[in-house]
């Protein structure tokens, strides 16, 4: 099966396409190698998917036929992943929602306005 299908069936990624964009952008590796997204991959094989800025890890147990429903995914991979990057992760997540948390990124008039506040512009 394709790396990228793979990625899709056991709902790494949301859209096949979205996960055929992680392995382009080398955010996948297949036993510790940059792959394409038309590596075929067989059980046994470790992949490790870089989301933020850690490092998730799980080995594929079995190639599933087709997309899966989200309690079987545990029959096809097992996360091996470190506690240390799922914190980070979690850490990093924390970072961006605090941006959605305080009415998001400053508009191109709020930057304007504060560059008139500080006397750069």
């Amino acid at each position: 099966m394709r790396i990228d299908k793979f990625i899709w069936c056991v709902r790494i990624s949301k859209t096949r396409s979205a996960g055929t964009e992680l392995v382009s952008k080398n955010r996948v590796l297949l036993n510790d190698q940059e792959v394409k997204p038309s590596k075929e991959l067989s059980p046994g094989d470790v992949l490790k998917l870089r989301k933020g800025n850690a490092w998730f890890c799980y080995r594929v147990i079995q190639l599933p036929k087709s997309r899966l429903g989200a309690k079987l995914v545990n029959d096809y991979i097992h996360d091996c992943t470190a506690p240390e990057e799922v914190e980070k992760y979690r850490l990093h997540e924390l970072q961006q929602n605090s941006y959605r948390d305080n009415g998001g990124k400053p508009s191109k008039g709020d930057r304007s306005l504060m560059r008139k506040i500080i006397g750069k512009g």
